[in-house]
C-alpha cells in the first residue's frame, strides 16, 4: 500500500514526464495550447512557492523555519528562482539534447 506522500510525488513526476514528451514534439498545433496551459501553471506555482518563503519580520525565511530556527533570506527556494528564472551569473548555453525530466532516474516504488 502506498502512502499519499509516494501517490503525490508520482503524480508530479508523471506530469513532469508528460511535460517533457509534448516540449519534444514539432507540432505547434499540439504544443502551443499545452505550452500556455503549463506557462500558467508554472508562474503560478512559483508564486505560490515564493510566498511560502517569504522573509519574516527577523529577515528569516518562514518557510525554512524548523522549531525555532530559520534560514535566512533569501533562502535556497529563493535563490533557485532567481538563477532558474532570471539567470544571472549563469552562462547561456544552446541546448544540444532534448528536454528531458530532471527526476526520470528516480525510483517510484
Amino acid at each position: 500500500m502506498t502512502s499519499a506522500m509516494d501517490d503525490t510525488r508520482r503524480a508530479v513526476l508523471n506530469h513532469l514526464a508528460a511535460v517533457d514528451q509534448v516540449a519534444g514534439q514539432d507540432d505547434p498545433a499540439k504544443l502551443l495550447p499545452f505550452a500556455r496551459t503549463e506557462l500558467c501553471h508554472l508562474a503560478e506555482s512559483w508564486r505560490r512557492l515564493l510566498t511560502a518563503h517569504r522573509p519574516d519580520p527577523d529577515g528569516r525565511c518562514a518557510g525554512c523555519r524548523t522549531g525555532m530556527w530559520a534560514r535566512r533570506w533569501p533562502c535556497q527556494v529563493w535563490r533557485s528562482a532567481h538563477e532558474q528564472l532570471i539567470g544571472e551569473g549563469v552562462p547561456h548555453r544552446r541546448r544540444t539534447h532534448p528536454l528531458r525530466n530532471p527526476f526520470s532516474r528516480v525510483s517510484t516504488r
